[in-house]
């Protein structure tokens, strides 16, 4: 008896847990969420899990329970707005005001990026290799992904750096070797 309670534990926890997901609708199938290291869109509520499509087509069940009692992140329960920020380092050589411009120029023509809320560049940090700027945008379908959308938004920088002589740095090290004191002593 107290082996079959310890059993029914976990699958009444889902079932109630399933119940409490029904009610006060916090998940429903078409939104798209983050629970631990990822993310997908909620095909189907069920009694004991949710079903969570990701972008690669892995089907992920997730007990009920567990979306109860962790944190999850719901990227469209109230609206779809997504904002996406993405870090752009240039050389110290480089014209920043001019590498503001041009990513914003490079936002305004990428399809998925929405003009209102506007698109903002902003001077991040003078990192050890690079001025690192931060582009931050909107999308309004984040079912359909985040990588693409900042891969064509990074595909259009890169041209336009290139067309206007903006530079992408490298990491750099400067190495200053110390000569030993047994160097420095001459042989008799």
């Amino acid at each position: 008896g107290v082996g079959l309670g310890f059993g029914l534990q976990k699958i009444f926890a889902n079932l109630v847990s399933g119940f409490i997901l029904l009610l006060d609708k916090s998940i429903k199938p078409g939104d798209v969420i983050a629970i631990g290291d990822y993310y997908g869109r909620v095909d189907s509520l069920g009694a004991r899990y949710v079903s969570v499509l990701t972008r690669d087509g892995i089907e992920h069940l997730i007990p009920n329970e567990e979306l109860i009692t962790t944190r999850v992140e719901n990227w469209s329960h109230s609206h779809n707005l997504v904002r996406v920020r993405k870090t752009i380092g240039i050389h110290y050589k480089s014209d920043v005001r001019k590498a503001t411009l041009l990513c914003l120029e490079a936002a305004a023509q990428t399809p998925r990026v929405l003009k209102t809320p506007e698109p903002v560049c902003h001077l991040r940090e003078f990192a050890d290799s690079a001025v690192n700027l931060e582009m931050r945008f909107w999308i309004d379908d984040p079912m359909n992904g985040r990588a693409n959308v900042v891969s064509a938004l990074q595909l259009s920088i890169w041209d336009k750096f290139h067309e206007h002589g903006i530079e992408i740095p490298y990491p750099q090290r400067d190495l200053h070797l110390r000569s030993s004191a047994l160097d420095s002593i001459s042989t008799v």
